[in-house]
């Protein structure tokens, strides 16, 4: 086993850069659907740690986008939340012990990866924009500065100290803050019989996809790519066991449908994460506010601007769209790359993957026809 890095304090600004996507799902959660803060925050706690023990890098753990969103703008019960994070625990256990996970990555080439994260890190760019459109000076002088400071000795600076002047702007200016947060106590808790079958097609099927190819192969295709002395730890089969026991263990205790995600790992790897070290900072100051949650911790949160964040996510969705395969990859391996992503984009993830298997089945046949001829 290769020996544990002495901690560095890049691994403390790459532990919170995927804030960005992390707090505004997880605080609408709590703040509009009647979530138990302390339940989800022990659920990402527990999560991250375990992940940081047995990866041994930075692979980050956030919340399942599509479920959150869903959740909090259909104003679903905890109990939805549950029903689903189970069910996709299940469906991602039995896809990883039956090799369907390993199968399915196989099949997938690098150019149809890249399609995919193209598209998710578009999406994220997008969103990102919206949210910093709230206070353009603050959110657009904000991105502006973290990309600016990648090319100075003290890059990994930058976003701390971003955030604790935005913190800082948003107490001095009065600015409205995020929405009030409740103190829902948390306790032990099991789905109705109705939530099951709402689950699976409200909320289960629509993740489904989008879990598949970037939480599990986008993310196993980059942790490769930037860690390739640890390769085979990163298997589609190993992540996606990871995220299901956790949401199938955590989520009685009132966690949240939880993931992996290449757009996460893009930009903690940006700003400077390279061990285990960020995962277990960010895991036990989860574990922190679960067991201190009060006023003043949600105030401090709600501190945070929306536009802030929004600079973090725009920053990681530029991260996940780029890849080098852009610049040498070959006229088909591009035609490719767009179809997946504009479909990926105008659909979904799942429609994006199987054009994109169709287009390279259909040019291994015209290859193999091309030989026997």
């Amino acid at each position: 086993m290769r020996p544990i890095p002495p901690i560095r304090l890049t691994e403390f600004t790459g532990a919170f850069a995927d804030l960005g996507t992390f707090l505004p799902l997880v605080l609408g959660l709590i703040a509009l659907n009647q979530f138990s803060p302390q339940g989800i925050f022990l659920g990402f706690g527990l999560f991250a740690c375990a992940t940081a023990l047995f990866y041994r890098r930075p692979i980050p753990v956030q919340p399942m986008k599509v479920i959150a969103a869903l959740v909090i703008a259909q104003q679903l019960t905890p109990g939805m939340m549950q029903a689903s994070a189970m069910l996709m625990g299940v469906i991602l256990l039995v896809l990883a012990a039956s090799g369907a996970i390993s199968w399915l990555a196989r099949q997938i080439s690098q150019a149809i990866s890249v399609g995919i994260q193209l598209a998710i890190g578009l999406q994220l760019l997008w969103m990102g924009l919206t949210m910093m459109a709230d206070a353009p000076v603050l959110g657009f002088g904000a991105f502006a500065l973290i990309f600016v400071s990648r090319f100075f000795p003290l890059k990994y600076l930058a976003m701390p100290l971003i955030i604790l002047l935005g913190m800082l702007w948003q107490y001095q200016s009065g600015a409205a803050m995020s929405p009030s947060f409740n103190n829902t106590p948390w306790h032990l808790g099991w789905p109705d019989a109705s939530d099951w079958s709402a689950a699976a097609t409200l909320l289960v099927l629509p993740q489904l996809a989008l879990t598949l190819t970037n939480a599990v192969i986008a993310t196993s295709v980059m942790a490769k790519d930037k860690f390739p002395e640890d390769a085979k730890r990163f298997s589609p089969k190993a992540l996606a066991t990871s995220s299901g026991l956790a949401n199938l263990l955590l989520s009685p205790f009132g966690g949240a449908a939880m993931c992996h995600g290449a757009g996460g790992l893009a930009v903690q790897y940006h700003f400077g994460a390279r061990a285990l070290w960020a995962g277990l900072i960010f895991g036990v100051t989860c574990l922190a506010i679960a067991i201190g949650w009060n006023e003043q911790v949600a105030w401090l949160l709600g501190l945070i601007p929306m536009a802030i964040l929004g600079s973090l996510l725009s920053t990681a969705g530029l991260q996940l769209a780029w890849s080098k395969r852009f610049l040498d990859g070959k006229p088909y391996c591009l035609f490719v790359i767009g179809a997946t992503a504009i479909v990926s984009l105008g659909v979904n993830a799942a429609a994006g993957l199987a054009v994109g298997m169709l287009l390279e089945l259909g040019r291994r046949q015209w290859l193999n026809q091309g030989q026997l001829d």
